[in-house]
């Protein structure tokens, strides 16, 4: 026989189900946001086809594509998606030598090696400078400013499509190195990312 909870079973139930929203280990607030609630159609995917959707293109992959390749079945077709994925990008297509695909994981190595912050421990890809360096390459120039406070570097790009002249600040409000943009700056990202797709 099926019961009702009571009420104030039922608000507490809730209130733990949303406090495990922000507390459930391994998140952070620079984690990506397109999460599906059954994202693959095949249970047994293995770990590296989710860590290259989830990490490795993560912020070049369209919305399409990330359910196109969570919808194949086998790692055969997989391995040709990926193949493909990478040929669609290439700057000189059909030739063996992808120079977008090499300064892509170039730019990741990059960033973890120099983005990578102390006191939530995250690769660089995962941060805001990371992610920012990631897509759109370096910086045509950076100010440095780590007398004042909080902390501060200004990434300047004078020609990014859509944004000439673009301006982002990056500040350590904690001193650890983890350097966030500002709200304005991120709903900018949004932005750019949302038209780049």
């Amino acid at each position: 026989m099926y019961r009702t909870p009571s009420r104030k079973g039922f608000f507490t139930s809730l209130l733990l189900a949303s406090l495990c929203l922000f507390v459930c280990p391994g998140t952070s607030q620079y984690a990506p946001t397109t999460v599906s609630r059954n994202p693959w159609r095949d249970p047994h995917v293995s770990e590296r086809y989710k860590k290259w959707l989830k990490e490795d293109v993560v912020y070049i992959v369209t919305d399409q594509e990330r359910k196109e390749f969570r919808n194949l079945t086998s790692d055969k077709q997989r391995d040709e998606y990926i193949a493909a994925f990478w040929e669609r990008r290439n700057p000189t297509p059909g030739s063996g030598h992808n120079s977008f695909k090499e300064e892509y994981y170039r730019r990741i190595a990059y960033a973890n090696e120099h983005f990578s912050t102390g006191l939530e421990p995250l690769p660089g890809w995962i941060t805001y400078r990371g992610r920012v360096y990631i897509t759109y390459g370096p910086p045509d120039s950076v100010e440095l400013r780590p007398r004042v406070s909080p902390p501060t570097e200004i990434w300047r790009y004078a020609l990014l499509e859509g944004c000439p002249n673009a301006v982002l600040t990056f500040t350590d409000k904690t001193g650890g190195g983890d350097y966030i943009l500002s709200d304005a700056d991120v709903d900018w990202l949004r932005q750019m990312g949302a038209t780049a797709k």
